[in-house]
């Protein structure tokens, strides 16, 4: 028999992508979401996730849960603010549906964590692994490291299987944020002051992390691991930049320009964090999330470069014709 697999989040960037993969693939999938949803056959409404969500009807025959439903801060919200509300729908949101699970007889949940739980940077080709200590810093990391440990207190003591999914900056069609902000700057052809940046940084587009977290609902051997994730290649922010640019048919105008200028340049506008991220690195080392799953990367960089250059190229082109995109 099929199992049934419930995914949070269903309208989220991940999380519509993964259904939409489910359904390809011929998995039964209940796509979740407390926003309402296009019509479509096996698809609830669960309302506001936090730790009084009503999981009873929606959790009904579900055999694997993939949870990617999260708060994500907005850049208006204080730290205080940000605080209460990852609390209350990362942490204590996701340990109330793990607890509703068990009591349901559910078999697993997948969590889609973030490395943000192992921190913001590593130093230059010391990248985090398996092994690596949590040190989380801001919100959105603290309470996803706080909800990773409860699941693991939980599952010891009712048996529900957990499996732990740390994914770096995930690119892919649909994409916001910094990276949509970085695809449009190379596509207008402003010179970008990153030419002598010699830092690295990992991704995972969107369909390796997708084919990931299916590959974790049915391997045994997931049970009880924590994975990091990413491509598999590290970039510099100058080599991301060309790349894109290859992709989408345009030139990578790159000059030099002092790195202590660009990070003052970052806290006088407001944006250290994203310049800390332009040149600072953050790198990931999957060989365990290998090894222990017989998993690797199925698409390139290449590929999902391409991939993403091609949506957004797609979605100028629809505005350029009046249509409505998600530019």
């Amino acid at each position: 028999m099929t199992q049934l697999i419930a995914v949070t989040g269903a309208t989220g960037f991940v999380g519509s992508s993964l259904c939409r993969e489910l359904r390809n693939r011929n998995m039964s999938v209940r796509a979740l979401s407390r926003n309402k949803l296009a019509p479509r056959h096996n698809e609830m409404i669960t309302g506001p996730i936090g730790p009084t969500t009503n999981w009873s009807t929606v959790l009904e025959g579900v055999e694997t849960i993939i949870h990617c439903a999260a708060y994500v801060h907005q850049l208006r919200d204080s730290y205080s603010e940000q605080s209460i509300q990852c609390n209350y729908v990362n942490r204590d949101g996701t340990i109330h549906l793990a607890e509703s699970a068990a009591a349901m007889g559910v078999r697993r949940l997948i969590f889609l964590s973030s490395i943000k739980v192992n921190g913001e940077q590593t130093l230059l080709n010391q990248p985090f692994t398996s092994s690596s200590e949590p040190n989380p810093i801001d919100p959105y990391g603290l309470s996803k490291w706080e909800a990773e440990q409860s699941l693991k207190l939980l599952s010891s003591k009712t048996g529900l299987e957990i499996v732990i999914v740390r994914p770096p900056l995930v690119y892919g069609p649909g994409v916001k944020a910094n990276f949509l902000r970085l695809l449009k700057l190379i596509y207008t052809g402003i010179p970008l002051p990153f030419e002598d940046i010699d830092n690295r940084r990992s991704m995972v587009s969107l369909d390796n992390l997708l084919d990931l977290l299916i590959f974790c609902s049915h391997r045994k051997e997931a049970a009880g691991k924590t994975f990091l994730v990413s491509d598999g290649v590290d970039f510099s922010t100058p080599s991301l930049i060309r790349g894109l640019a290859t992709s989408m048919g345009r030139s990578a105008r790159l000059f030099w320009f002092p790195k202590t200028l660009l990070s003052a340049s970052g806290r006088f506008m407001g944006k250290s964090a994203m310049f800390d991220r332009l040149i600072g690195s953050l790198q990931i080392d999957i060989a365990d999330t290998c090894s222990t799953l017989n998993w690797f990367p199925p698409y390139t960089v290449s590929q999902g470069l391409d991939k993403v250059a091609d949506w957004f190229l797609a979605q100028r082109s629809a505005l350029r014709h009046g249509y409505r995109t998600a530019l």
